[in-house]
């Protein structure tokens, strides 16, 4: 069969498979003696991170979840940063903590990201949660590659004895992604910048995942016929208007080739929101038991 005779892919998209997975999160949260809380930790006014977490405070409130924004003035020094994130680690009240990326440029996030406790850490990036998840042990996961997970659930898009495909070597994606898929029992390649004829590896997969940060990087000659794609890329290239457009890294043409696409926006991208308020209701589970015991859902 040629290329003009395929069926384009079918699209994954994000909003179904979200609303989905913030019910399942509402579901669970109602049950819970306490309503699950989240801390949003933002440092600054920069516009893009004001936005970001008023959107999850906004998101927080519709599955009927408690959060509170402490918004910290540009010059916060890293003490003053550290002690809050030592308040909130030892607040009871406090199930999540997430502090808001990127900081201003006098702070270096690292310490303040490892001064979190794991078991608040709803993104899901502490060295603990990293030894956790390759261990393949219960521990919160980073939202992104755990909202693929979901995504694909949602789409019963086979993994298992699948030949996965991952562009893309970065903590916050890659290789957490390569975790989740081997725990899931695929087969599992990561590809990077400096692998050599990439189109040959992508070529191999039936679940090809891009989180590469760079524009229609693959092309429909790199990817089998039939494979789904996941499109995690979010770049933003020039128009004649000087606004620029939203892109993937992967070419839409690929939608002529693949057997199913995530669409770049409305695919990966609501699904990591829904997975943060997801690993908040987890994370208050797991304090629960650790107090109380057993959970009766």
């Amino acid at each position: 069969m040629t290329t003009a005779e395929r069926a384009p892919a079918r699209p994954l998209a994000g909003p179904p498979a979200a609303a989905a997975l913030l019910g399942e999160a509402a579901r669970r949260a109602q049950a819970l003696p306490t309503t699950p809380n989240l801390a949003l930790v933002r440092v600054g006014e920069d516009p893009a991170s004001v936005s970001y977490v008023k959107g999850k405070a906004k998101k927080a409130a519709e599955v009927g979840l408690r959060s509170q924004v402490h918004a910290l003035p540009e010059h916060t020094t890293a003490a003053e940063l550290l002690t809050l994130i030592h308040t909130l680690n030892a607040n009871d009240d406090v199930h999540g903590i997430l502090v808001q990326l990127p900081l201003p440029a006098h702070l270096d996030p690292q310490p303040a990201l490892l001064a979190l406790d794991p078991r608040k850490d709803v993104d899901g990036l502490h060295p603990v949660s990293t030894g956790l998840l390759w261990s393949a042990q219960p521990g919160l996961r980073p939202c992104t590659p755990a909202g693929v997970m979901a995504l694909l659930a949602h789409y019963e898009v086979p993994v298992a004895g699948s030949r996965a495909v991952i562009v893309g070597r970065s903590v916050l994606v890659g290789r957490p992604m390569a975790a989740l898929l081997l725990n899931a029992s695929a087969t599992v390649t990561v590809a990077h910048s400096r692998t050599p004829d990439l189109g040959a590896v992508t070529r191999d997969a039936d679940l090809l995942i891009v989180a590469a940060g760079q524009a229609h990087l693959i092309t429909p000659d790199m990817v089998k016929p039939g494979a789904t794609v996941i499109d995690v890329g979010i770049n933003r290239v020039p128009t004649g208007d000087g606004r620029g457009r939203l892109t993937g890294d992967v070419h839409p043409d690929v939608g002529l080739v693949a057997g199913a696409l995530t669409p770049v926006p409305g695919g990966v991208g609501p699904m990591t929101v829904a997975q943060l308020l997801m690993n908040t209701v987890l994370a208050a589970e797991r304090q629960h038991v650790e107090v109380h015991g057993e959970l009766v859902r």
